[in-house]
């Protein structure tokens, strides 16, 4: 190489110096030309999907991974309209349940209750371009889902939307809590007069990790040992017995964790006190990911399996821990925010993972992708903010309050992510 270099040089010099300026206009458009060729041929790549604007912001611990400008876009249903591209638009109808008539909402996703005085952010619906996305209906929901059994498998926004189904579903039947785990994380409930079944599985890594936190504080004691190659079988086990699968994850992966495959450590993500490589949140989740969609296009299983892509936070002046805060009251315009950098890392990921997996699916395997990034991306208004607690201002108006930008209001946006369930499901 460097007697390769000394060629370049040599030669440079020995150029006559009327032909230096001509010759270096030459080499500097080659140059421009071959990078623009090799920009193109990576983000055709991701030509079928649409766009997202992203942010560069440096994640904290994590100045090893530096994200890529690179267009990344949702896959286009065949001979359909895209549901995930459209708008948010305003909807005089409202949400479908309240806090009132829902007792699934936990109290630090009930908006209402714990005091926020505005409530223009439950007046919207979302509008795909093209074609018009129905409402939920509860009613024929439960009727074509009868003697079927549901899992949402991962973490607190699993939850989050599992509980926003049993919201809307209770309108016509209300949900029996039948079966759960002994720390109340996973739970399943029933309709009975359908005979639907409905869980939430808690997988925060979807694969098996061991998480040493304090019972009573919440606090991290050590490092989470994260086994890359092995799935959860809290999740596993059940698998092959459920018509209908969601899977999402992702956010748990920001943790201090130790990465193994084959019970051999190949690293970590932020371990400072530990000597072990650096090799960080990216590695990981494509690690798991590549290893959930192997496990699903050779099951063979034979009901529907969605992956349902990250929902982005929205905190704004800051980091959640930093004052950081969501204060808007009304949806977004398209272009008007940036993908915070987690989430650009995910999206990138997941949306490589899965077109690799959707183009191996085999045997009758029904895998679908339920795109919910760009949308969510639109609704900073629809989170809990300092609303996650009950009433946080009620004595003193300026109080400073630890602001979930995070999770979503329930009632809410995230309603809107089953409609396009529903419509994936009968129109597929």
């Amino acid at each position: 190489m460097k007697k390769l270099l000394y060629k370049w040089k040599s030669w440079w010099r020995s150029l006559p110096k009327f032909n230096y300026f001509v010759i270096k206009l030459w080499v500097s458009i080659f140059f421009v030309g071959f990078a623009f060729r090799l920009i193109y041929s990576q983000s055709t790549v991701f030509s079928q999907y649409p766009s997202v604007k992203y942010t560069r912001i440096s994640p904290p611990h994590v100045d090893y991974f530096t994200p890529q400008q690179i267009t990344v876009e949702t896959p286009p249903q065949e001979g359909k309209c895209n549901l995930f591209i459209g708008d948010w638009i305003p909807n005089q109808g409202g949400p479908l349940y309240t806090d009132e008539t829902c007792s699934f909402i936990p109290d630090h996703q009930n908006c209402m209750k714990n005091g926020r005085p505005d409530t223009g952010y439950l007046y919207w619906r979302w509008n795909p371009h093209g074609c018009e996305l129905p409402r939920l209906n509860p009613e024929k929901f439960l009727e074509l889902m009868r003697n079927r059994s549901w899992a949402f498998i991962g973490d607190s926004i699993s939850r989050n939307h599992v509980q926003s189904l049993l919201c809307i579903l209770s309108t016509v039947e209300k949900a029996v809590e039948v079966d759960h785990d002994e720390g109340y994380k996973s739970r399943r409930w029933l309709f009975p007069l359908h005979n639907v079944s409905v869980a939430g599985i808690w997988s925060p890594f979807i694969a098996e990790a061991a998480i040493f936190d304090d019972i009573v504080t919440g606090a991290s004691t050590s490092e989470i040992d994260l086994h890359l190659d092995k799935l959860d079988t809290n999740w596993t086990k059940l698998f092959k017995s459920l018509d209908y699968v969601i899977f999402s994850f992702g956010k748990w992966f920001i943790r201090s964790s130790i990465y193994y495959e084959k019970s051999t450590v190949l690293g970590c993500h932020y371990c400072p006190k530990r000597n072990f490589t650096e090799l960080g949140i990216d590695f990981a989740y494509q690690k798991v990911l590549r290893n959930l969609f192997d496990y699903i296009v050779t099951s063979n299983h034979k009901g529907t399996i969605f992956y349902r892509t990250s929902a982005p936070d929205h905190f704004e002046n800051g980091e959640w821990d930093k004052g950081g805060n969501c204060r808007r009251t009304e949806p977004a315009r398209e272009g008007e925010l940036d993908l915070p950098w987690l989430n650009k890392i995910f999206r990138e990921i997941e949306l490589r993972e899965f077109q690799k997996a959707s183009t191996r699916a085999s045997n009758g395997v029904n895998l679908k992708l339920l795109d919910v990034t760009p949308l969510s991306l639109l609704r900073p208004d629809g989170h809990p903010g300092p609303y996650r607690f009950f009433q946080p201002f009620s004595k003193d108006k300026n109080a400073k309050v630890i602001n979930d930008c995070l999770h979503w209001c329930l009632p809410g946006p995230i309603d809107s992510w089953n409609d396009l369930l529903m419509e994936m499901v009968i129109n597929g």
